[in-house]
């Protein structure tokens, strides 16, 4: 087998680099495991001491969507089920499956018995589910076993009795239980939600998972972008990469675009999908990442499919948006074709366009626009009804229907007109 040349031994360099940067933005333990005073250690402290010390206890993850909060969560049991692999037990719940206390305890039974190899009795009823969790939490007490109960979406088990969490947070005042209730929530007032009987026995413990400010951006991207000096990759490399990646981070342009980004959506979740798609259009021939790089990735990631769709839109389908959006200016009780077709001859008597169709051709338009959701009837109890008659919606900002009249080219200027006026 012939030896490898410069450029082939170069180009496996920069792949391996490329490589190593995509694991790193995939990798939750890389983004979230170093600071000491994250969530990540606070968290880990709370569950391992109340496995250790054989206690009760009850948290609240609480944080927008995007910011950490199951990943952090994920870590860490990892980490203790290989540090208690005998001793820890996981049951997990989300409120949009089981917020309701009859599915609620059924999963928890289900979960309690394949866990710990029991027959599983889908006939059980909601009293002996709920007996059995009691009866579980008990037995593992005593054999030194804490369950680990996760509440994703912990806010909808807050609705109702709240028979769930009552009955979770009570069967944790007996000694002999051991047991943690992890609630996940994106509503930061959730623990205000619970009833009183409920909250007392709640032990008040939250931790806070907010957004990274714009200088904790812009740390977190050096992190996960700066190579390693001491690795398989060439030093020489190695250093220039990283210069480059310092030289994009201080370049006034750059910020300007990731200050744009983050403004539209500053949660980690995003920034790891932003860095993901800036590297994933890294030069394969030069090795190193360009300003260009977080400029397509911007572009990407602001797609607005309507305003694409608006460009693929007939004349008359645009006709057709513009007259819903001034019935819509107009408060219009009820839209729907008819009265949509009235306000289409309204501006074509008004105005004398030569953009006007038959109400049959008009109908196909209509079902169209349908059809590529830029409007939907406004519910589903009137399939009985013709077309013409059922009520719809626009799907369509104002701005978005704006610019997309205005990236339009061969838009009547009558339209335009008349977004802006009304707008």
């Amino acid at each position: 087998m012939a030896p490898a040349t410069v450029s082939e031994r170069e180009n496996h360099h920069i792949v391996e680099a490329l490589n190593l940067l995509r694991s790193r933005i995939c990798d939750t333990g890389f983004i979230f495991k170093d600071s000491p005073d994250g969530n990540y250690s606070k968290l880990k402290f709370m569950i391992s001491s109340s496995v250790a010390e054989a206690c009760n206890n009850s948290i609240l993850l609480l944080g927008p969507r995007g910011s950490g909060k199951l990943a952090v969560l994920d870590l860490v049991l990892q980490d203790l089920l290989i540090q208690y692999p005998d001793s820890i037990s996981v049951v997990r719940l989300s409120g949009l499956l089981h917020c309701d206390d009859i599915s609620a305890f059924k999963e928890i039974a289900r979960q309690l018995c394949m866990e710990h190899q029991l027959l599983f009795s889908k006939a059980a009823s909601f009293d002996d589910n709920s007996q059995f969790m009691v009866a579980v939490l008990k037995e593992c007490g005593l054999a030194h076993k804490s369950v680990i109960f996760i509440l994703d979406e912990f806010d909808l088990f807050a609705q109702g009795k709240q028979r769930l969490l009552y009955s979770l947070l009570d069967a944790m005042q007996s000694v002999s239980s051991q047991a943690v209730v992890i609630g996940i929530s994106c509503r930061l007032d959730a623990d205000q939600l619970l009833e009183k009987r409920v909250r007392s026995r709640f032990s008040h413990r939250k931790l806070l998972f907010i957004p990274p400010s714009i200088e904790d951006s812009q740390r977190l991207l050096a992190h996960m972008l700066t190579l390693p000096i001491d690795s398989s990759l060439p030093s020489d490399y190695a250093v220039q990469f990283n210069k480059k990646v310092q030289n994009i981070i201080e370049d006034k342009k750059f910020k300007e675009i990731f200050t744009n980004y983050l403004n539209f959506d500053s949660s980690v979740k995003h920034l790891l999908r932003f860095l993901f798609y800036a590297v994933s259009h890294m030069d394969l021939q030069t090795g190193f990442l360009s300003r260009e790089n977080f400029e397509t990735a911007y572009a990407s990631i602001q797609r607005q499919p309507k305003l694409e769709c608006l460009k693929n839109c007939s004349i008359l389908e645009l006709y057709i948006l513009v007259c819903m959006k001034r019935l819509e200016v107009k408060e219009k009780s009820l839209c729907n074709f008819n009265a949509v077709m009235k306000e289409y001859k309204s501006i074509h008597d008004s105005f004398q366009t030569s953009d006007y169709y038959a109400r049959n051709v008009c109908l196909r338009a209509f079902e169209h626009l349908i059809h590529c959701e830029l409007i939907c009837f406004t519910d589903n109890r009137g399939h009985s009804l013709s077309v013409e008659f059922r009520p719809v919606k626009l799907l369509i900002s104002s701005a978005e229907l704006h610019q997309g009249l205005k990236a339009y080219h061969s838009c009547p200027a009558i339209l335009q007109k008349l977004v802006e006026r009304d707008g």
